[in-house]
């Protein structure tokens, strides 16, 4: 099960699950999400796959999303809609997501990790 790890280095929580990676000796190839943001396409099928509406995949604590006051711009945006402003700026993506091409996490939750790539 080859894991891709979508991540940002200066991420506190993307550290925390790389750690966790290492530390259960978990192979992934890490992907920065600034550098080689999702396209639009990669980000609907990721999205489709996590099961979480769209809103989830938002970092709703970064300065962008606030700067750029997505709050109001994604209320009554389609799922589609959506995907293009993420894949617009990796910053703006919450992070780490990983996927191994089935299922898809967004964040870091030891017990989701725990649960689906144990």
């Amino acid at each position: 099960m080859a894991l891709t790890f979508y991540w940002y280095p200066n991420c506190g929580t993307c550290k925390k699950a790389k750690k966790w990676f290492e530390d259960n000796q978990i192979d992934y190839t890490s992907v920065h999400i600034v550098e080689e943001t999702p396209s639009k396409e990669e980000l609907l099928n990721l999205i489709e796959k996590s099961d979480l509406p769209a809103k989830k995949f938002f970092n709703t604590s970064g300065k962008k999303y606030r700067e750029l006051n997505i709050k109001d711009k994604i209320k009554e945006a389609s799922t589609e809609e959506m995907a293009e402003i993420l894949a617009s700026d990796g910053m703006l993506i919450k992070r780490p997501i990983v996927t191994n091409g089935e299922k898809v996490t967004v964040g870091f939750k030891e017990e989701t990790f725990q649960e689906n790539w144990k």
